[in-house]
């Protein structure tokens, strides 16, 4: 199957906030997996040695099927940032490429280098070479056309929280496992029985991939809506989506966490901490740490005993 590069650029006073509405455009057409472009990153600290300059101008980037439908997708996806104009102020220029599978799977890869998450856990692309370190948790991961390379702020942030709040023998069930990275970082901290559940089943496929590369055996994976699927409690609970989606997930949670569970969730930018916090609350979880990185938060909540 052939694909088409939709690419979003523009101009906008809050480049963190604009590139989470457009990615909530592509979400609403069904493209969960985007590729951002963010002139301020740094190469030499984020990619590593010999990766590519940053872009010019910030931008947000959308891969659907080149299929008879393609076009309109493309009507739907320009009246929608036509109304992001109005509404927000958005100013925004769609281009698109037509992109063989094949090139896509491999030209992505040059922008993918290890990257240290946090003092102890790399994640490191299966192509690329690290310094072999006993202290160090090496996560392999290829994402293929899933949401899920460590890099991008929200995964980061999830990966920290994990660390800080798993403990060895815990269960973990990851809500949207897009490439499997958070269940492999649960199972290589210690987590015992991991499941995974993500609506889209080629991230299924991806995941099972990428844990079996990092040597995990005891998962299982499912196809579904949210925890629809998901049968039996859990100690530890992330959702790395956006911010919609978890409120919608929150009346849910609690049938899939442990009493005095921990539920993760990220994906969500600074103007919606709040809704998803008084979400919580109404459910009676409580917050115990908020973790913010480049205008995302990651929110870790307990659920209460009462």
């Amino acid at each position: 199957m052939n694909w088409i590069a939709a690419k979003i650029t523009f101009d906008a006073q809050d480049q963190a906030l604009a590139t989470d509405l457009i990615a909530d455009i592509f979400y609403d057409l069904g493209i969960k997996g985007v590729v951002v472009d963010d002139p301020q990153m740094d190469p030499t600290q984020d990619w590593g040695e010999n990766a590519v300059a940053p872009p010019k101008r910030p931008g947000v980037t959308g891969y659907f099927a080149d299929t008879p439908k393609a076009a309109e997708t493309c009507k739907t996806l320009e009246a929608a940032l036509k109304d992001l104009q109005v509404r927000a102020d958005i100013v925004s220029q769609a281009t698109y490429t037509r992109v063989a599978e094949a090139d896509w799977a491999e030209a992505w890869k040059e922008y993918f280098w290890p990257e240290e998450i946090t003092d102890t856990i790399v994640v490191k692309p299966t192509w690329r070479d690290y310094p072999d370190d006993e202290n160090k948790i090496i996560i392999e991961i290829d994402p293929g056309m899933a949401f899920g390379t460590g890099t991008h702020p929200t995964t980061a942030l999830c990966i920290h929280m994990i660390e800080a709040h798993l403990q060895a023998g815990d269960t973990f069930l990851d809500v949207g496992t897009g490439s499997g990275i958070l269940m492999i970082a649960a199972a290589k901290l210690g987590a015992h029985d991991l499941c995974g559940i993500d609506s889209d089943s080629m991230a299924v496929t991806v995941a099972e991939k990428n844990l079996k590369v990092n040597h995990i055996d005891h998962f299982r994976l499912f196809t579904g809506n949210l925890v629809d699927a998901v049968h039996g409690t859990f100690d530890v609970v992330v959702a790395n989506i956006l911010a919609e989606v978890i409120l919608e997930l929150l009346s849910a949670v609690t049938t899939v966490l442990k009493q005095k569970g921990v539920f993760i969730c990220s994906g969500i930018i600074t103007a919606k901490k709040e809704a998803v916090m008084a979400g919580l609350k109404e459910r009676g979880m409580i917050v115990i740490e908020v973790l913010k990185k480049e205008g995302w938060v990651a929110i870790a909540a307990r659920r209460s005993t009462h």
